[in-house]
């Protein structure tokens, strides 16, 4: 599409529908989200156009004539039949405020008995009472459908909350769970490194108890060295017997200590990996459900629109009963 002579005039963002070709009266989205519908005017032809561009796809592409009739169905909701794309349009507005800016001349609005000309020929018989009766049906179980669509939808919110809530939950638990093992893990070195002085201490000590020679002295001298060596050794060896003692004790318990830490080290990383497998759980569950509310919306956007225009037409219907 060219739009070089063309000028934008108008901008707005609506959600844009057409009509179904098969029913003429339910309505297909033509996405999730609103899109960005603009107006442009072509003053050498003196020609409006109204475009809406999905992606790289034209949604819209109507060229307004002068018999082109747009019809506001709701506060927020408005269509208009194009005949040379052979259907129908509709935009769902975010507000009544949006509504009331669209559309530009000559494109007329109107409201009343003349919005039917849309899906019906001018021409065609009025309703009788059969039909009334039906279209009250109609409107009674559209009534309960949209109760039971809004109640599914906030519940789907809801889950999809409590999901939220939970996998933060989870979160913080992992990382608690991470902080105690990595000091579990750093108190277990501590300890293996204290083992490994203890038993460098206990090989050493024996190595102290030699004593260099004095030199040559008298015999009474050297007896009496002699005495008082014997009694620094038997000293030494009761004191390193009883650090070597106190050294295994300590050690034992420090190796004790070491196989507990490891334990509960495993234990740990046994919960951390369960952990992780329910986070994952957790992140696919709220996805399905964020994908179940995002389709509950889209129907429950559509059921909303059809039940205001079966309303209208009821209204109108018993405006023109006699």
């Amino acid at each position: 599409m060219s739009t070089a002579r063309e000028q934008p005039i108008f901008s707005t963002r609506a959600h844009v529908f057409q009509i179904d070709p098969a029913t003429k009266r339910n309505w297909i989205p033509a996405g999730k989200h609103a899109l960005t519908v603009s107006y442009f005017y072509d003053a050498t032809r003196n020609v409006y156009r109204i475009i809406s561009l999905g992606g790289a796809k034209a949604i819209i592409n109507s060229t307004v004539t002068p018999n082109m009739t747009f019809t506001k169905t709701s506060q927020k909701f408005g269509q208009w039949a194009d005949s040379r794309a052979n259907t129908v349009y509709g935009l769902g507005f975010a507000s009544e405020q949006h509504l009331t800016q669209v559309p530009p001349s000559p494109l007329v609005s109107t409201n009343g008995p003349g919005d039917e000309k849309l899906f019906r020929s001018q021409s065609a018989d009025a309703p009788g009472p059969a039909e009334r009766e039906r279209l009250k049906k109609m409107l009674s179980e559209g009534s309960v459908g949209e109760v039971q669509w809004e109640a599914e939808f906030f519940a789907l919110q809801d889950s999809n909350n409590k999901l939220a809530g939970a996998l933060r939950e989870a979160n913080a638990a992992a990382a608690q769970w991470r902080q105690q093992l990595e000091a579990q893990r750093a108190e277990a070195e501590r300890l293996r490194q204290r083992v490994a002085e203890l038993e460098a201490q206990a090989a050493a000590e024996p190595a102290s108890v030699s004593e260099k020679e004095g030199p040559s002295q008298s015999l009474e001298q050297l007896e009496a060295l002699v005495e008082t060596k014997d009694q620094e050794i038997q000293t030494l060896r009761s004191q390193t017997s009883g650090s070597r003692e106190a050294a295994d004790t300590e050690r034992e318990e420090t190796q004790q200590k070491v196989q507990d830490l490891e334990t509960r080290n495993a234990e740990l990383e046994h919960q951390l990996r369960a952990t992780e497998r329910s986070l994952e759980e957790a992140r696919v569950e709220r996805e399905r459900a964020r994908a179940e509310v995002g389709r509950a919306a889209q129907l429950l956007d559509v059921r909303l629109f059809e039940l205001s225009e079966l309303r209208e037409g009821l209204a109108r219907l018993a405006e023109g009963a006699p």
